[in-house]
């Protein structure tokens, strides 16, 4: 084999790069101890193995079987250097290992004991065992290699030195370092303090000037107070002396009239005379302009513009106050649409046409002229010409360029056209309520011109109902009335939403041909609104609840709709999480699953489920125990017939906060229900009618003494006892809820005249009495018949409505205090001076309440005969009535 030695160097570069000699020695390593029978197939199978492993992870024993390494000593390197002819390096290492054994201390040492030379070195070298292969270059490296680690064992003992300074040299220095640390360190901390006794002493400078300050307004408090009540006391003094003359001129004046009807009643005058002929003398010293100017408005707000008017002819004092500036911000000419021309119209608008803010012409009949009066209020807000049939598209021109600041607009049930729908948004920029109901001649092209300048896109409030598109008809058909002939289309919504954009209060009732596609063009741009009442509209179904989830609804109002079900609540929580006020009255297909989902709503505060028959205890019960049941103020689960007593004992149990319950027609409760309900201690109002109620309820039901309202009618679940509640039960009830304001009994029909005084004892507060079909209750003879001969038989026919300024009407004219009327007759002469609306009739009770004026159950025979009785009386009324119009 050739020698490597005298070679290129990139030769040997290259062997040493590729671990030449060590792929070598370990394939030689295999095959001498594992001796294979095929040492090609075994190098074979080992070169493989090296190249999976890589040659960095190169070992000598690598191609050695495990169990064969135990006994095997690994050969010196140094046999293949020589094979290679690399030995050269070798003998540079292994001398190099000599050199260092002989450069040890100990070495050393023994060698300068003993004398010996550097010369003498390389003799003992030469000497050595080999001294036969060392050259001149080798000796020059082995003593260059030994110089070189004497001047390293010598740095070294030299640097351990100077670290043992520098030590030192670093403590001194961390010294001074620490303490320019505490130095710097005592330096901020007195900065920050110097900072803080400033910033102490500024507060004290400010808290002491905050001081004089509060001491200074308390003074100046202390003086207006006492200013003040001394002003105060002189202005009480001052009322007190005024009312305690209007006391005595009040006190004088029912004197001198006692004094007058009984002179009136010995000499046989009549009483309506003297007590005219006093109230003529008295009037001019009770004079009312002496009161303060608030007062005086107080008093006139309450009456209309036919009393004002009368007012101010009185006097001249009555004229000054009834021209009060203030007094004529708000005219209403619908009170006296029959009475005032339109030349007096005229005349006011153009007298107060700079205080009038608010005008009401509804049902007026006044001529074009007339609403062009209205042009000169320019400071006017709201206008009101609904069912005005004489107002059109002109006199709307007219009063949009005079009055350009109005923000409630009604133009229900009126004339106008498309010319009047693009005068809106030129005009009323700031237009916020606007009323189109029953307004039937625009079109889908009226709508389109909402949009036109800047829009209507303040409108907050919207009234589109009845809104149904009636035909035009030619000349020859003039006569005729004009037929609807369709309704807003899908298209006019559109309009409607790019338009009005920010509608929030959307109402649209009696418009049959609503669809899901008409709300959802309106929802695509309007997702503000907050408010929705469609009644009327039977063809939305579940797919118009899906299309409002992208606005923020806390008002919905649904009635008479059958396509509505559950599954328009089912996801109600997540979708609309605000809502405070849900109507779904008489919507059959809400069930006990719409409750469910219902209960998670934690503002709900209203809640209609009338006549939603399909509800029942298990759906109430679920609903009351989630978080809606916490602010429930208004229940009403009318003609809800599966409801029993469980229902009425959740509601004790998880409604604090009711004030409205109706539970009126619910056939199961009974008196134990009615105790749950005296356990609710926040309700102010219950309907019970026609509910299994009795005197045992009633008595039970008394116990709530913060009732104001509550309603006993209709009490058809009867026995063959007859009518259960009686004179006892209401005796107790007025005994103890003297807080009654609102009182309903009729159909009541074993109710006789003792629970008119005995209402009159213990309800002192009571202002509507309800006696329908109470026939054992007088017919308050006196009262009645006086109303007779003051109104007609036609107003009174057997009964109405009586309310207090008749009664007391009634009373001046016959109704004088006589001892010899019965007790009865008495109470309900008082009654009527109690109560401000009194409703009685003391006919038979319908046939459909069950049973007639005694008490006693119908048959099925006799309730047959009434309705035909009762269909051809009405046929004949109903003749009368379109005869007398006629007419």
């Amino acid at each position: 084999m050739a020698s490597l030695r005298n070679s290129n160097p990139r030769l040997k570069n290259y062997f040493k790069e590729n671990y030449i000699p060590q792929v070598c020695e370990a394939l030689l390593c295999g095959i001498l101890v594992t001796c294979p029978e095929d040492p090609l197939r075994y190098l074979e199978g080992m070169i493989m193995v090296i190249i999976k492993s890589g040659l960095q992870n190169l070992l000598w024993d690598m191609c050695i079987a495990p169990s064969m390494k135990s006994n095997i000593r690994r050969l010196s390197e140094t046999y293949l250097e020589q094979l290679f002819e690399l030995d050269d390096q070798l003998m540079v290492s292994e001398m190099g290992s000599e050199v260092e054994l002989l450069s040890t201390p100990g070495a050393l040492s023994e060698l300068n004991k003993q004398g010996t030379c550097r010369t003498h070195l390389c003799s003992l070298i030469s000497q050595s065992s080999w001294g036969s292969w060392m050259t001149p270059e080798l000796m020059i490296k082995a003593c260059s290699f030994y110089t070189g680690h004497l001047v390293k064992t010598h740095f070294c003992t030299w640097r351990d030195i100077a670290r043992t300074d520098e030590n030192v040299v670093l403590a001194e220095k961390m010294n001074r370092a620490v303490t320019c640390y505490n130095f710097r360190l005592q330096k901020s901390v007195f900065h920050h303090w110097h900072s803080y006794m400033e910033d102490q002493k500024e507060k004290l400078k400010n808290m002491l000037l905050r001081i004089q300050q509060i001491i200074y307004c308390h003074k100046l408090t202390i003086i207006l107070t006492k200013w003040r009540n001394t002003a105060r006391h002189k202005s009480k003094k001052k009322e007190d002396e005024l009312i305690l003359k209007h006391e005595l001129q009040l006190k004088k004046w029912k004197n001198r009239l006692i004094l007058k009807r009984a002179a009136a009643e010995e000499s046989n005058f009549p009483e309506q005379s003297s007590s005219e002929v006093s109230l003529v003398d008295e009037t001019l010293k009770c004079d009312i302009s002496l009161l303060p100017e608030r007062a005086i408005l107080q008093i006139f707000f309450y009456l209309s513009l036919k009393d004002v008017i009368i007012c101010g002819q009185v006097s001249h004092a009555w004229m000054l106050m009834t021209q009060l500036n203030s007094l004529w911000n708000a005219i209403d000419f619908s009170t006296v649409k029959n009475v005032i021309p339109d030349k007096y119209i005229v005349s006011t608008l153009q007298r107060w046409r700079l205080n009038v803010l608010r005008l009401n012409f509804r049902g007026c009949l006044l001529r074009p002229k007339t609403f062009r009066s209205v042009s000169h209020c320019r400071n006017l807000q709201e206008l009101n010409v609904s069912d005005c049939p004489t107002f059109t598209d002109e006199s709307m021109r007219h009063i949009s360029e005079g009055c350009p600041g109005v923000l409630y607009l009604n133009l229900s049930n009126t004339t106008i056209t498309n010319r009047t729908m693009r005068l809106l948004p030129r005009h009323f920029h700031n237009l916020q309520n606007l009323s189109l109901a029953y307004c039937r001649r625009f079109t889908d092209k009226g709508l389109q011109y909402l949009n036109l300048g800047n829009g209507c896109h303040k409108l907050i409030y919207l009234d589109l109902s009845g809104c149904t598109q009636k035909c035009l008809l030619p000349p020859a058909m003039i006569l005729r009335p004009p037929q609807p002939c369709g309704t807003i289309s899908v298209q006019g919504f559109r309009y409607i939403a790019n338009s009005c954009t920010g509608v929030m209060h959307l109402t649209i009732n009696d418009m049959p041909t609503l669809t899901d596609n008409c709300v959802k063009a309106l929802v695509e741009k309007c997702s503000r609104i907050t408010s929705l009442v469609f009644t009327g509209a039977p063809h939305i179904t579940d797919c118009t609840f899906k299309a409002l989830s992208t606005c923020k609804l806390r008002k919905i109002r649904f009635e008479g709709n059958k396509r509505v079900t559950d599954a328009s609540f089912k996801s109600v929580d997540k979708n609309y999480p605000n809502l405070s006020h849900i109507y779904m009255a008489d919507c059959k297909g809400i069930t006990d699953s719409s409750l469910r989902s219902l209960s998670p709503l934690k503002q709900l505060t209203v809640l209609n489920l009338a006549n939603c028959v399909r509800i029942g205890d298990m759906g109430l019960k679920q609903f009351l125990d989630g978080p809606a049941s916490i602010k429930i103020r208004e229940l009403n689960l009318s003609n809800c017939v599966q409801l029993s007593d469980a229902s009425v004992m959740k509601l004790s149990e998880r409604c604090p906060n009711l004030n409205y319950l109706s539970l009126r027609n619910c056939e199961h409760l009974t008196a134990q229900g009615i105790g749950y309900i005296v356990n609710i201690f926040s309700l102010v109002s219950i309907d019970l009618s026609g509910t299994d109620i009795s005197n045992e309820g009633l008595n039970v039901l008394s116990r709530h003494k913060k009732l104001k309202e509550l309603s006993v009618s209709e009490c058809y679940r009867i026995t063959d006892d007859g009518i259960q509640i009686t004179d006892s039960a209401m005796e107790m009830l007025s005994a103890k809820c003297h807080y009654l304001h609102i009182l309903d009994i009729s159909g009541c029909v074993l109710l006789t005249d003792q629970i008119l005084e005995d209402l009159q004892i213990g309800c002192k507060q009571l202002r509507i009495l309800k006696m329908q079909y109470c026939t054992n209750i007088s017919k308050i003879t006196l009262a009645v018949k006086a109303l007779q001969t003051k109104t007609g038989p036609k107003d009174t026919p057997g009964g109405g409505s009586l309310n207090l300024p008749e009664l007391e009407s009634g009373r001046r004219v016959g109704l004088r205090s006589d001892p010899l009327l019965p007790s009865s007759q008495k109470a309900a002469q008082r009654m009527s001076s109690k109560v401000q609306q009194q409703e009685y009739n003391s006919n038979d009770p319908p046939r459909w309440f069950g049973y007639d004026r005694e008490g006693n159950r119908v048959t099925e025979l006799d309730n047959i005969t009434s309705s035909k009785g009762a269909s051809e009386l009405t046929v004949e009324k109903s003749t009368y009535s379109s005869e007398d119009q006629a007419a």
